[in-house]
């Protein structure tokens, strides 16, 4: 992959004049923060981890974030090839923009519905159930529910579900930092925030960047 120029401001959204001078300046805070930290990461790794921090105002994130060593060049394959991206909610979903392809969530599906009360599973599990069902094959976002990202891996491992990569950074004292864990210790490609740390901005900020990052590659 070529090194490519990141020094535009289009990671933060930027398109007028002032949006350009304050997205400017706010990387230069962020960079200013956290260069130490990311020393070791490649160009696109540090782009990634510079949007958390800004989307998040918290420079934590750069010690706490991972990123698996094939997580950047899957996730942009698949945004070029325009395979679907699945989110674990809808606020996750209205947040990812800019994007050719599909962006799909079913935990307002009427089946997830019946199949979490069927089965007393979280709705959000029975969401990423009904994506396999569906023949799923993309990149999955996850900024809030841990059993929705213990369904998948469950899925990937034991069902074959096919999966592009994951960005698994939900939110919480109650499985969160356990599901990033498990997701660390498989074969999947997957960028996680360590600890109960995480959310929609974070999963959001790295869904974009991935998108952005693809945009910049012939």
């Amino acid at each position: 992959m070529g090194k490519q120029n990141y020094t535009d401001s289009s990671f933060m959204g930027a398109s007028t004049k002032q949006g350009y001078n304050i997205a400017n300046k706010s990387r230069e805070i962020v960079r200013s923060l956290i260069r130490d930290k990311i020393k070791g990461l490649t160009e696109e790794e540090k782009s990634i981890v510079e949007r958390i921090v800004h989307s998040t105002a918290d420079p934590e994130y750069a010690d706490i974030t991972k990123i698996s060593p094939d997580f950047v060049n899957e996730s942009i394959n698949a945004v070029k090839n325009k395979k679907n991206i699945l989110t674990d909610i809808n606020m996750v979903k209205a947040g990812i923009n800019k994007y050719d392809g599909n962006v799909i969530c079913y935990i307002s599906d009427k089946k997830a519905i019946k199949i979490a009360k069927d089965e007393q599973i979280t709705r959000a599990a029975a969401a990423v159930r009904i994506a396999y069902e569906k023949g799923f094959n993309g990149i999955l976002v996850v900024g809030n529910a841990p059993t929705a990202l213990f369904e998948a891996i469950n899925l990937v491992e034991n069902e074959g579900m096919e999966i592009s990569s994951i960005i698994g950074v939900p939110v919480g004292f109650v499985g969160a930092a356990e599901s990033k864990e498990t997701l660390k210790n498989t074969s999947i490609p997957y960028i996680i925030t360590e600890g109960p740390k995480g959310g929609t901005p974070v999963a959001v900020a790295a869904a974009n960047s991935i998108i952005g990052l693809a945009k910049k590659i012939d």
